[in-house]
């Protein structure tokens, strides 16, 4: 029972002397990772998302946009990437129906001009 105890001792000793190396350790790579985020392109943070709003009547660009495809893909791509965007997006798994309807308005859009 008191070698139990010891290990025990020890495990929790050895857990706070290397959070306490790696805190150390980090306080000294502070600046230099400051430095790297600095020199990074600002694009690489902005995720490329597209920033406005939808518009009131939907337009082939935007329904590109939103599914990520070319104005000019296949009923394949357009597919593919719709139910890809549904997993992510579905109102079962926590997405919010007005998004759900417009990528299916996209979907329907897209499809109804694309060629086979």
């Amino acid at each position: 029972m008191a070698s139990i105890m010891v290990a025990v001792g020890l495990t929790i000793a050895a857990a706070g002397f290397a959070g306490r190396y790696v805190l150390q350790a980090m306080k000294h790579m502070e600046p230099q990772v400051k430095q790297l985020f600095q020199s990074l392109p600002k694009s690489a943070f902005s995720g490329g998302c597209y920033r406005g709003g939808f518009e009131p009547r939907m337009t082939k660009w935007e329904a590109a946009l939103i599914l990520g495809v070319s104005p000019t893909a296949n009923k394949g791509k357009i597919r593919n990437a719709h139910r890809r965007i549904m997993l992510l997006n579905h109102p079962d798994k926590g997405g919010a129906p007005y998004v759900a309807t417009k990528i299916i308005e996209a979907k329907d859009l897209l499809e109804g001009q694309a060629k086979k």
